[in-house]
């Protein structure tokens, strides 16, 4: 293995964090002056792993406090000791190292200037969610490209994409605690801290929970209670209104050589520890609560991914413990493409012998289980109220682009679990009777023969949500058209019926069911 960079302790103290966050602060240490200091074409690059673009901006201004903190945290790269001094004025550099955020060379006679070198990553992070623009500073491990080798087993994982799925996904509905299963470094919990009045934050890694502690002391957020433990041991007993988990989905292998990061490999053989927290959901929800979660789940020889994650679900039904459960597929690998994906994301270069024999164990791994592939998605699930049943069962595969969320899915989430409550209360006697209207991110697209009046193709476009795409026959665009909220859909229907001279029965036992998905998909809303 390679050598790997030595972590330091992280020291939470209110006296030194708000110091430093004085500091942050006065530096002007946000996204956007990030982006303006080096410009948009080295943040791109910065982003596909190359910091050669920003050094070379950085070296054509002059240092102040806010190039010194980006060069120090962002590019993982030591500053004189002096600038460093200029850039902490509050809190002081032996503070910072103090908390275990830098660590000091002193220079020597023969020249060399002291330095101060960045222990950890720490950088601005923007948001928008329902209750408007947020900005945080995130404390995580230094990453590949600052250490140059394979990240250590205990690397605590800073911000990532699916660290903004995640915290997209999440319902945006205030409520009174939330469960963050596998925190890392706390991003989650200060996202759901937002709309909730109590958060607990779990995490296996003792230095995970010191850094989202940190993370939530600088940022001035409170009302987070940090526990050790697995999954969930540490709130036995406990229920909540919602949960939201990013666990350590990632498929590795059981066997010597092969490294077990915390932050991604929960120590269970193949997709188990999916199963085990979605096994777990019915006994920590609160009636009516939600959970919003990612995960892996193996396609095996002869048996589809999503029906295996079904079963999950359905076992759980026979002991009255069933829950409402959306899952959507986002991406799947075949085990070859898996194995690179997550081998290069420990640090591990391709091309390597380390790397070779990596891809060798995962894929004899996968052989031995008779794995053919891994599904990536979202999976939201709801528990009843007293009384109430199951009333959503949804597997779906999404690969598609989305449609435009700048506040992320959360409240496509909550409008889909309110649907699909409302579509149960209504049978098709109910729903004749409704009044429903078009949502106002809908639009059609037609498509036309060159000289022929007549559309050959009509599609219902969804803007919002996940960017649904509906054909429609000239019934199904009529009566979309028409739901305005003035007419019943038996009225329309009925009107359609007279204008085109169907017969009105056969016309609403194509139309209901449709209506009924464009409902759940959030293309149609119940007016009233």
């Amino acid at each position: 293995m390679s050598a790997v960079h030595t972590l330091p302790t992280i020291s939470v103290d209110a006296v030194s964090t708000d110091a430093l966050r004085q500091d942050l602060t006065d530096a002007g240490f946000t996204v956007e002056r990030l982006d303006a200091l080096w410009g948009a074409e080295a943040a791109a690059s910065l982003h596909r792993g190359s910091r050669v673009a920003a050094i070379r901006a950085l070296a054509a201004r002059g240092t102040t406090p806010l190039s010194t903190l980006a060069t120090l945290f962002v590019l993982g790269l030591p500053v004189p000791r002096a600038d460093a001094e200029r850039a902490f004025p509050t809190a002081g550099v032996d503070a910072v190292a103090a908390a275990g955020l830098v660590r000091t060379e002193d220079g020597d006679s023969g020249g060399s200037a002291a330095v101060v070198l960045p222990s950890v990553d720490l950088r601005p992070y923007a948001f928008v969610d329902d209750l408007g623009a947020g900005s945080w500073w995130i404390v995580s491990d230094l990453g590949e490209l600052a250490l140059g080798t394979a990240l250590g087993e205990e690397h605590v994982l800073g911000i990532g994409g699916a660290t903004t799925t995640l915290s997209g996904l999440q319902v945006p509905v205030p409520v009174r605690r939330v469960l963050d299963l596998g925190t890392g470094c706390g991003i989650q919990a200060l996202h759901a801290r937002r709309f909730a009045e109590e958060v607990i934050a779990t995490d296996i890694s003792r230095r995970a929970l010191d850094i989202a502690r940190f993370n939530a002391q600088l940022n001035g957020v409170d009302g987070i209670d940090f526990r050790f433990g697995s999954l969930f041991d540490p709130v036995a007993g406990e229920r909540f209104d919602r949960i939201v988990s990013n666990p350590p989905f990632v498929i590795t292998p059981r066997r010597e050589g092969v490294p077990s990061y915390e932050y991604r490999d929960g120590g269970m053989v193949g997709d188990a520890l999916v199963e085990t927290v979605l096994r777990g959901l019915a006994d920590h929800l609160e009636p009516g609560g939600t959970a919003q979660l990612l995960g892996n789940w193996e396609y095996h020889w002869g048996v589809d991914g999503l029906d295996r994650v079904r079963a999950w679900f359905e076992d759980a039904d026979a002991d009255g413990r069933g829950l409402d459960a959306w899952v959507l597929e986002r991406e799947r690998q075949d085990p070859a493409a898996y194995a690179e994906t997550w081998i290069r994301d420990g640090g591990t270069k391709p091309g390597t012998a380390e790397f070779d024999g990596l891809v060798d164990a995962w894929l004899d791994d996968f052989q031995d289980r008779r794995v053919t592939g891994v599904g990536f998605g979202y999976v939201v699930a709801r528990k009843p109220r007293p009384g109430g049943t199951v009333h959503l069962r949804r597997f779906e595969r999404v690969p598609e682009a989305l449609g435009s969320n700048p506040a992320g899915l959360g409240a496509t989430v909550a409008r889909v679990l309110d649907a699909a409550a409302w579509l149960a209360g209504h049978d098709d006697v109910a729903l004749a009777a409704a009044h429903l209207v078009v949502a106002g991110d809908v639009t059609e697209e037609r498509h036309y023969w060159p000289g022929n009046d007549d559309p050959t193709v009509m599609t219902l476009v969804q803007g919002g949500g996940l960017g649904r795409r509906v054909d429609a026959d000239t019934a199904l665009a009529a009566f979309v058209g028409a739901c305005d909220g003035d007419l019943s859909v038996a009225a329309i229907i009925g009107g359609l019926a007279q204008i085109t001279g169907a017969d009105e029965q056969a016309l609403a036992a194509d139309l209901l069911p449709a209506a009924r998905d464009l409902v759940l998909d959030g293309l149609l809303t119940p007016g009233r």
